[in-house]
């Protein structure tokens, strides 16, 4: 697969999971129903003040939402090379909104499903995905463009968390029969592991 190829995949997919998000979120399930209910089979998770949660939560997704489109766009080597002040600004728009998601994510960590160790990996990997962010605005401003790109392709991988937890959830709970509050807790460790081993991968896959 060329890298043309697995960009247009790239897109393709972080589009229609935005579309998908959007329509839960906006459409079928505005109050999170579904997510709420899986949190409430766990056992050592906080208590919910819930007005204010779903706020928070409004807010993460929406800055999500944002962050997974404008890291796709500014993987476009055209648009780089034809329109590099857009190009620029979208980078400043994908920072504000990581910020945005890691911030709101912070809140709702304590409220984790899955309790106190689940909350703990979300303000680890909270912790790396910054640190990524951070690096790659440094190695630009120091006109490494490579390095810049390397640790974006970091910083990106950890935008799919969201979408890696839904499909891991789903092969456990459907696959192998544990019940969701359960399937939710381990979709995290592993769907975290795996996009840190993916973002390697393809950063030395680009250096050949």
């Amino acid at each position: 697969m060329n890298r043309k190829t697995l960009y247009g995949g790239i897109v393709a997919v972080a589009f229609a999971f935005t579309v998908w998000t959007l329509l839960h979120w906006l459409v079928i399930d505005p109050l999170a129903s579904d997510f709420l209910s899986v949190k409430a089979e766990t056992e050592t998770a906080r208590p919910i003040k819930l007005p204010a949660w779903l706020r928070v939560l409004d807010v993460h997704i929406a800055f999500a939402c944002l962050s997974m489109i404008a890291g796709a766009l500014n993987f476009s080597g055209k648009l780089r090379a034809a329109r590099p002040k857009r190009h620029r600004a979208i980078g400043y728009a994908y920072i504000v909104s990581v910020f945005g998601v890691i911030v709101t994510s912070g809140y709702m960590a304590p409220y984790a499903t899955g309790g106190q160790a689940v909350g703990m990996a979300f303000n680890l990997l909270n912790i790396v995905w910054m640190s990524y962010t951070i690096v790659a605005l440094v190695q630009i401003k120091r006109r490494q463009v490579q390095r810049h790109r390397n640790w974006m392709i970091r910083s990106y991988s950890l935008v799919f968390t969201n979408m890696g937890i839904h499909l891991f959830e789903a092969v456990l709970a459907r696959g192998f029969g544990m019940n969701d509050a359960d399937a939710y807790a381990t979709s995290v460790f592993v769907t975290v592991a795996a996009l840190l081993v993916a973002a390697e991968v393809a950063v030395r896959g680009f250096r050949k």
